[in-house]
């Protein structure tokens, strides 16, 4: 199983500890994409339904996608009191899409696991002539501090050859990466992008659950990933209380199809 599809034997640590998104995204995806009401959403990679829920909820029509059969399992079930949402177990690149059906196609974390060359011209296929892309992430903010810095000496014990985070392309810079690979489709127009941050607190109990839901943690040996988890564990309960805040930004990219 690919790190990609790897959350399905997780699902339900995704379900109950993977953020969801801030209701004000949700909102300038709306305004931004220009979606009319009733109007059609392609939402690729839907996990459990976190951003499923929020988008229903306005009363789109929505055909929702996962490759996971648990995931997709789950986000059915969550979705049974909105009938105009269909929740559909196939990958987007095995997805058939008819031209043009769709107003809005949506991916929260989850459009990176596609390759671009396949993803992108697939999207903008999915679309009318007046739909859009928004594709958004929760990312953790650049530099790491408290906890985060702290946490490294574990890392660098257990897993030495995981990159140090300050090594790794910076949050602008991972911004500015998305950006030029939208643009460089030639599929869209200006990709317009707003940036949302938050934090959340868990336990270590918790946040051990929510780093279980992470591919390159799930992709460790059992073993090494428990010594990991153990570290993590006695340093969030003997340094930090018990619980630490995990600062978040969610980033959103927005564009219209170009025709």
């Amino acid at each position: 199983m690919g790190r990609g599809t790897s959350f399905d034997e997780a699902a339900r640590d995704y379900d109950e500890v993977r953020p969801g998104y801030p209701e004000e995204l949700v909102e300038d995806v709306i305004a931004l994409s220009g979606i009319p009401d009733g109007g059609r959403i392609l939402e690729v990679g839907c996990g459990t339904g976190q951003a499923t829920i929020p988008f229903a909820e306005w009363g789109y029509r929505m055909v929702s996608i996962d490759v996971g059969g648990e995931l997709a399992s789950m986000a059915r079930s969550k979705c049974s009191r909105y009938p105009s949402v269909e929740v559909l177990t196939v990958s987007f690149e095995d997805f058939v899409v008819k031209s043009g059906s769709f107003d809005l196609v949506i991916s929260a974390t989850a459009f990176h696991w596609i390759p671009p060359e396949v993803g992108y011209p697939k999207a903008a296929r999915a679309l009318n002539d007046s739909g859009s892309i928004a594709l958004f992430w929760n990312m953790h903010p650049t530099p790491y501090t408290g906890f985060f810095e702290d946490v490294q000496r574990v890392y660098g014990r257990i897993v030495p050859e995981w990159r140090n985070p300050e090594a790794r392309p910076t949050t602008d810079e991972r911004i500015r990466e998305t950006v030029a690979l939208v643009d460089g489709t030639g599929l869209f127009g200006e990709v317009q992008v707003r940036r949302y941050p938050w934090s959340k607190t868990f336990s270590s109990g918790d946040y051990l659950r929510l780093l279980n839901t992470f591919s390159d943690h799930r992709s460790l040996e059992e073993e090494r990933r428990a010594d990991l988890f153990e570290g993590i564990r006695s340093l969030i309960d003997g340094e930090y209380g018990g619980a630490i805040e995990r600062p978040y930004l969610s980033v959103l990219y927005v564009a219209r199809k170009r025709v």
